[in-house]
């Protein structure tokens, strides 16, 4: 029996509104991200190396954002890693080196699998220095690059970042500089293949000539390269279909307070998991009281 007017009418309504609620439903429904923060040990003097209080604060500046969930690991890797194994994305913000929390103990296999499966990584500051022959290799190929004793170099300098790629980790961000331990002449990939810069800056010859942090050099490779852009952030696209990040900066904690410092790192979390990037960039506020929560109790900074 076809329908009446009034009947026909009423249907089509009824089916444009389910039409137009569908893609708010299915968004309502669709499942979370899942980001797993390692903060590493205490190290370093008050207000420097602050994995702990540094991870709780990226954490508290995501929470609320839209189908993310956090999970953090304070002080080390986790006893229990079972949560890495839904993990969408992981960071690891902690010391390097031969203690690295991912190559300790032959996680290097551990998280091989992970990066097989798809999962993204992203490693801060003193976490992208392996040993070249104990996860040099692997880091290349997770996160794009890696700092390698004697090669790389880590002084304290205030890079003056102008320009951003057109990039979704770049949103929303606006030049700026912020004096930091700002790691470069990375090892990367040969030929940078698959490896796009987010943060590159000139170092000054007075820069490169050191003292660096440790060794004080300088290296004379370093001083040869006066002149040239150096990338102190950048990102990559696995062919597994995981995403890797590095991020040289995050020695000196209160840097978390300047927005274009924080908003970076932010949208990479979230570019990490797969999720889409606001233009503006991911928006989030700290306040002093926000800096000082969750540090280490290493003793009064003087």
């Amino acid at each position: 029996m076809p329908l009446s007017r009034r009947d026909f009418l009423a249907a089509s309504a009824t089916l444009a509104i389910s039409e137009g609620l569908c893609p708010s439903l299915a968004k309502a429904q669709e499942k979370k991200k899942k980001l797993v923060m390692i903060a590493g040990t205490p190290s370093h003097g008050p207000g420097d190396h602050e994995f702990n209080a540094g991870v709780r604060l990226l954490d508290k500046c995501l929470k609320g954002f839209p189908n993310l969930e956090t999970v953090v690991f304070l002080n080390g890797y986790p006893k229990d890693d079972s949560a890495l194994d839904t993990a969408n994305a992981i960071l690891c913000f902690a010391d390097g080196g031969n203690g690295h929390p991912l190559i300790r103990q032959k996680r290097l296999e551990r998280i091989g699998k992970l990066m097989a499966k798809g999962v993204s990584l992203m490693c801060a500051h003193f976490g992208v220095e392996v040993p070249k022959d104990l996860g040099g290799p692997e880091f290349k190929e997770w996160i794009g690059g890696y700092y390698e004793h004697m090669y790389s170099c880590n002084p304290m300098w205030s890079p003056q970042f102008k320009e951003f790629p057109k990039h979704p980790v770049a949103n929303g961000v606006k030049p700026f500089s912020i004096r930091d331990e700002w790691y470069f002449n990375m090892r990367f990939r040969d030929d940078m293949k698959g490896v796009t810069p987010i943060l590159s800056a000139k170092p000054t010859d007075t820069v490169r000539n050191g003292p660096y942090v440790y060794p004080k050099g300088p290296y004379k490779h370093i001083q040869d390269a006066k002149g040239r852009s150096e990338a102190m952030m950048w990102v990559i696209e696995r062919k597994d279909g995981g995403r890797g990040c590095g991020f040289t900066g995050g020695h000196t904690h209160r840097n978390w307070k300047d927005d274009n410092f924080r908003k970076v790192v932010l949208n990479a979390l979230v570019w990490l998991c797969k999720l889409e990037v606001p233009e503006a960039g991911v928006k989030s506020e700290v306040t002093e009281a926000d800096i000082q929560a969750n540090l280490d109790p290493k003793g009064k900074k003087k």
